[in-house]
């Protein structure tokens, strides 16, 4: 229990660091907020959408296939296994 709340201490300490302390003109979280809208980063974003998509699909359909299974809402239900 003594673990936990020092650990959320120094998450919380972390956390009030990273969005007060300035590093140059701006804050931790700014920093990374400035990163993360760059044309670069929009590219990989949009490459991994890209790329894992098809997978994040197999897998949905997977997930309400079984469960149309379990709830026995769907007894014949197939599930495209999607080797690529």
């Amino acid at each position: 229990m003594i673990k936990l709340i020092i650990y959320l201490v120094i998450i919380g300490a972390l956390v009030y660091a990273g969005a007060t302390v300035k590093l140059g003109n701006k804050t931790f979280f700014e920093h990374v907020r400035a990163i993360w809208h760059t044309e670069e980063v929009q590219d990989l974003k949009k490459g991994v959408e890209d790329k894992a998509g098809p997978t994040v699909d197999k897998l949905e359909r997977g997930a309400k296939a079984g469960y149309k299974e379990i709830s026995g809402s769907g007894s014949a239900a197939v599930v495209d296994a999607g080797v690529d």
